[in-house]
């Protein structure tokens, strides 16, 4: 009942943020045949060694992507969503690498639109 009345999207087959978040959650989640009917009640076909992504670098852009899909999805501006990455020191520290992480993340966003 509380959960209802929160401002949470309900998507479903067929949208488009739906259609592009799904695939990439499973190939984050689905890496090993222990997933197998868990990928192939949610992608509709048989898992594969190549189904799930194990890559680092792989798995760290299907993330960027997940995160930007999901600051589109609830109208977020590119202001906005720097502003929230701001908002979390820890995983964007105030150095080099922090910045460089943000601005590799804020250009995904530019990229990806649902």
């Amino acid at each position: 009942f509380y959960v209802y009345q929160l401002p949470v999207p309900r998507l479903a087959a067929g949208d488009r943020f739906f259609d592009a978040i799904v695939p990439r959650a499973a190939r984050l989640t689905c890496t090993s045949a222990a997933f197998a009917d868990l990928w192939q009640a949610v992608m509709g076909e048989a898992w594969t060694p190549a189904a799930g992504v194990t890559d680092a670098v792989e798995r760290h852009a299907l993330r960027d992507e997940l995160d930007a899909l999901v600051a589109h999805l609830y109208g977020l501006s590119r202001a906005d969503f720097a502003h929230i990455l701001a908002s979390f020191p820890l995983v964007f520290p105030d150095d080099a690498s922090g910045a460089a992480k943000k601005e590799a993340l804020l250009r995904t966003f530019d990229r990806v639109n649902g």
